[in-house]
């Protein structure tokens, strides 16, 4: 998958698309520090409960999700973002359609 090119600017709403039934995803950057990836997911859509080594930052781009970390459930509209913690358990879910960059740094 090819990361996004580097000093230019990105509309990030445009870089992903709604797939019907599917989640999308689209690596912005890589590096041995972290990385950046786009989603798009349509409604009801989801990732299920898992675990990651390193704390992932949730920015929702558009559309509505409920994010649950370690049994929590959190509700993030446009513009919200969330910190899910390492090694915690987490699950997304699509209200609506929505679009997030997740952004995962190695520490």
């Amino acid at each position: 998958m090819s990361t996004a090119p580097k000093s230019q600017v990105l509309n990030l709403a445009e870089m992903v698309n709604y797939q019907e039934g599917s989640v999308v995803s689209r690596q912005i950057t890589k590096a041995e520090a972290g990385n950046v990836t786009l989603f798009a997911f349509d409604k009801d859509q989801g990732l299920s409960e898992h675990t990651a080594p390193f704390d992932a930052l949730v920015h929702v781009i558009e559309g509505d999700a409920e994010v649950t970390i370690s049994g929590t459930p959190y509700q993030l509209k446009t513009g919200d973002a969330i910190i899910m913690p390492a090694n915690e358990p987490h699950a997304l879910k699509a209200i609506q359609k929505f679009k997030m960059l997740l952004t995962m740094i190695r520490a």
